[in-house]
């Protein structure tokens, strides 16, 4: 499966989640230049149009840039948005209806909170959004050494 991996603000793609993903699944993750995040998108979306992902993955600010993907109609597929800083980048709530989409936010995160994740959950179609709220850290440490990360991306495949 092809799955595209965004990377978060003071991450890359050799990070661990990355490395994970690469271990299972033929995976994507471009570097950014995250001090610009409309550049951010604009090279995602080509990645989106170039190689075909069957999922996209964004961690926290690679959160933000898929959801700015979907909310702009650049990804229309299925999505795992994980620690989304969605709303720190001033972005609408809501996650368009009709793409399935898993949000997975841990209680514990002391970079985004999770009252961010709730907010988008309340805003955004519950037939296609899955929210689920886990106890881990912000980079969800546990949930990737746990097997959980490939899980997800796994069973949103099926959906």
């Amino acid at each position: 499966m092809r799955v595209l991996f965004i990377h978060g603000l003071e991450s890359s793609p050799r990070s661990r989640k990355a490395r994970v993903l690469a271990e299972h699944f033929d995976a994507l993750s471009l570097a950014m230049d995250t001090t610009d995040f409309e550049a951010c998108v604009a090279l995602q979306s080509e990645a989106v149009a170039m190689w075909g992902p069957e999922v996209v993955i964004g961690s926290s600010f690679g959160g933000a840039v898929a959801t700015a993907l979907l909310q702009r109609e650049l990804w229309r597929g299925r999505s795992l948005l994980l620690a989304t800083a969605t709303l720190r980048r001033q972005l609408p709530a809501a996650l368009p209806a009709g793409v399935p989409v898993h949000l997975v936010h841990a209680r514990g995160d002391e970079i985004v909170p999770v009252e961010d994740a709730r907010a988008i959950a309340a805003a955004s179609d519950p037939n296609w959004l899955r929210f689920q709220e886990i106890d881990d850290d912000h980079a969800l440490s546990q949930h990737v050494q746990n097997g959980s990360l490939v899980q997800w991306v796994e069973a949103l495949a099926c959906r």
